[in-house]
């Protein structure tokens, strides 16, 4: 709360200091180095705004500021990527042996490090209660909890799919077409005008689900919006046993906005509603043309049984 304050800046050097030596500050020991920078740079006349301008006076003036400060910075228990992006533009505020030390953590384990090692601070486990709400809101003629955990960790770009206690977005049903109907009009009275929304279609003939993500909202025009984090997929399901996530390639046709009979497209060609000019019911396209890689085995038309839009909301 003291760091986040908009009176840290004045806090005097002792206050400052009892806060570094503190083992129980639950945050991260990158974080804390950017507070030291920032209450030094506050405490340090005429340092320049744009750090590529600073002169070694400049750093030695803010390593004076800081010289006190400076031993109580866990620096070995900082994330390589950090030590890169966060410490070593100010590298020339630290004694020499200390960064040539912080380097070799990194470079070379085995090298002997001279400077002191403070220990970790330590951190709370915080034990989440388990939900007494169905993720899926109301639950899914189409899609189950397993599949939810797998779109939301694609929208999240996690290498690993979250547990299925750990999905991090509720799925709020705004559409079933065996509930609202199946037209383009009737999409567009449901869901336009709403960011973060997931579509699912199950294929009558084999059971398939194909799906996409738009962060954006729908809407009816006649253009293309400009994506790079919406996707297409087909969920696991009956005799498919992997899931297939495609993400759009070619940016500027991430999404097509149509008329208002058209419904939802992805891109225009790979994943849409209706075939023009007839837009016939229950009629979807699917195609290969600017995802990364195909979601069906064969490109062209086919009839749905069902399908649901539901808009992606942050737990």
């Amino acid at each position: 709360m003291i760091f986040n304050s908009d009176d840290f800046n004045t806090l005097q050097e002792n206050a400052f200091i009892a806060l570094l030596t503190n083992d129980e500050l639950q945050i991260e020991e990158s974080e804390i180095w950017d507070k030291v920078i920032q209450w030094g740079k506050a405490k340090t006349p005429d340092l320049p705004s744009n750090l590529e301008e600073w002169t070694d006076v400049n750093f030695k003036s803010l390593k004076t500021t800081l010289q006190n400060c400076l031993p109580h910075v866990r620096y070995f228990q900082i994330p390589s990527k950090d030590v890169l992006g966060k410490i070593q533009p100010y590298q020339n505020i630290l004694e020499k042996n200390l960064w040539v030390d912080i380097l070799a953590k990194y470079l070379d384990p085995d090298k002997p490090i001279t400077s002191p090692i403070l220990p970790p601070r330590k951190k709370d486990i915080i034990q989440l209660p388990p939900r007494n709400v169905s993720i899926i809101m109301p639950s899914s003629s189409i899609i189950t909890l397993e599949h939810a955990a797998e779109i939301s960790s694609w929208i999240d770009r996690r290498s690993i799919i979250y547990n299925n206690t750990e999905i991090p977005y509720e799925f709020k049903l705004l559409l079933r077409g065996s509930r609202d109907g199946f037209t383009g009009e009737v999409f567009h009275r449901l869901c336009d005008n709403l960011p973060g929304t997931v579509v699912v279609v199950k294929i009558n003939s084999t059971n398939e689900i194909l799906g996409g993500y738009n962060p954006l909202i729908w809407k009816v025009g006649s253009s293309y919006a400009t994506m790079a984090d919406s996707f297409i997929f087909s969920l696991k399901n009956g005799g498919l046993n992997q899931s297939i996530l495609s993400r759009v390639k070619t940016t500027s046709n991430a999404i097509y906005y149509g008329a208002n009979s058209q419904g939802p497209w992805f891109s225009g060609n790979d994943l849409g509603m209706g075939e023009s000019p007839s837009y016939t019911l229950k009629k979807w396209h699917c195609g290969n043309k600017y995802h990364e890689k195909p979601i069906r085995n064969t490109n062209g038309c086919f009839f749905i049984d069902e399908y649901e839009v539901f808009q992606i909301h942050k737990i």
